[in-house]
């Protein structure tokens, strides 16, 4: 292609422009590449980050572009719910399928982060309902209350990312159960209020499949310093997030801000997994 007013000859560079393979002129600016194929966007996006105007697409960059206030179309909008993700990741996650027991502060809130990650399936359980105490941190709203919270949840994660296959599971976990419900998941959340449904759970679980993992938490009630919760790992296949000591106790409860961090954690955990970035 012969660039204007020059007479030279430019190579032409190969773009993804909103998931579909195009052709540009080389030394083209991301200007260009928005006035050509969807004029009047206002964010542009190559490889996850936004970039100005002047910014010059490289062979085989993932553009975006999107227009304000616009509704896409219902082709364009799982590649626009993945414009800001790192390139390459919603490919390999959206193959996986992650578990969540118990839907409460914890489960709830890596639910939502895990949807909006692109997980192709997540598979829910909790047995219990949606009341007003949970409204403190929990991903729910008023209008919800008394309903079970494996449907109110499916409602809200619809909502956010239609895209996202749920099986709900609205039944107390035991260890006759757990390997049917999660037979099929690569990881699994545990997200239990009780040490005594957490130890049900990971010799459950374990027993049944020794090679996946299971991102449990311990340790994230109260105010302290969102900095001491962590990860650390036990064994080969257990991830632990939380501080270890601070328990919900008379006296110290349960509060959104640090429960958000322990829940971010263990979804962050999960996704470190399904790419195959473990810790030691």
């Amino acid at each position: 292609m012969i660039r204007p007013g020059t007479g030279i000859e430019s190579p032409l560079l190969k773009l993804l422009v909103n998931e579909r393979a195009v052709d540009v002129p080389g030394g083209a600016t991301i200007r260009d590449v928005r006035d050509r194929f969807k004029p009047g966007a206002d964010v542009l996006i190559a490889n996850g980050a936004v970039v100005p105007e002047t910014y010059a697409p490289q062979e085989n960059d993932a553009v975006v572009l999107i227009r304000r206030g616009e509704t896409p179309s219902a082709e364009e909008l799982e590649a626009l719910l993945a414009a800001r993700h790192t390139p390459g990741i919603h490919e390999k996650v959206k193959r996986a399928a992650v578990g969540i027991a118990g839907l409460g502060g914890l489960g709830s809130t890596a639910a939502v982060a895990l949807a909006r990650t692109g997980v192709g399936r997540l598979v829910l359980a909790d047995f219990d309902v949606v009341e007003p105490s949970n409204l403190n941190r929990q991903q729910y709203f008023v209008d919800q209350i008394g309903r079970p919270k494996a449907e109110a949840l499916a409602g809200i994660l619809r909502r956010i990312n239609p895209y996202v296959a749920l099986e709900t599971h609205a039944v107390r976990l035991t260890p006759a159960n757990v390997p049917t419900i999660f037979r099929d998941v690569d990881v699994l959340v545990e997200a239990f209020d009780r040490a005594d449904q957490k130890a049900m759970l990971l010799d459950a679980f374990a027993s049944a499949f020794p090679d996946r993992p299971l991102v449990m938490a311990s340790g994230l009630a109260g105010h302290g310093p969102g900095g001491a919760i962590g990860v650390r790992r036990l064994g080969r296949n257990v991830h632990i997030v939380g501080d270890g000591t601070s328990a919900a106790e008379p006296g110290r409860g349960l509060m959104a801000p640090r429960v958000g961090i322990a829940a971010h954690l263990q979804a962050n955990t999960v996704l470190r997994l399904l790419l195959g970035e473990t810790d030691g």
